[in-house]
């Protein structure tokens, strides 16, 4: 993938946030290749939950957002729109602030579904939780 293909898909992504709840948790998506695509969103009290600490619903939503959207990325989603199936997280470590990061890489690319691993890590690439998401790429009408 040369890096005029890599800025083009990025701003895709980031164009298609606008008005929805990426842009409402103010993720980006910040670099794409071959088999992944990585997002990050700001930690700060706007996602925390009640004792200060990065909620884990946050980190769902994150999770989901980079995964569904990597799943368009590698289909021919002029042809497909995709639908998250089934999400499952652990949660291994908190934070407070600065920045986390969704990367998405596929564990299985079918024809009809994909199973895809977000990893979130935060600016010291430590993982704070690990996030299967499974989508389905259902045919335009």
């Amino acid at each position: 993938m040369t890096e005029e293909q890599k800025q083009l898909i990025l701003k895709t992504c980031n164009a298609g946030s606008k008005d929805t709840l990426m842009e409402t948790l103010e993720i980006s998506y910040v670099d794409v290749g071959d088999d992944y695509l990585i997002a990050k969103m700001p930690v700060t009290p706007r996602v925390h939950q009640p004792d200060g600490v990065l909620h884990g619903g946050a980190m769902v939503a994150l999770a989901e957002s980079v995964g569904s959207v990597a799943a368009y990325v590698f289909v021919d989603y002029t042809k497909f729109m995709i639908r998250g199936l089934e999400i499952s997280a652990n949660h291994v470590k908190s934070v407070k602030d600065g920045f986390v990061y969704g990367k998405a890489t596929p564990i299985h690319k079918g024809r009809t579904t994909q199973l895809w691993q977000i990893r979130i890590t935060n600016e010291d690439d430590e993982l704070i939780s690990i996030i299967k998401l499974t989508t389905i790429s259902l045919p335009k009408k």
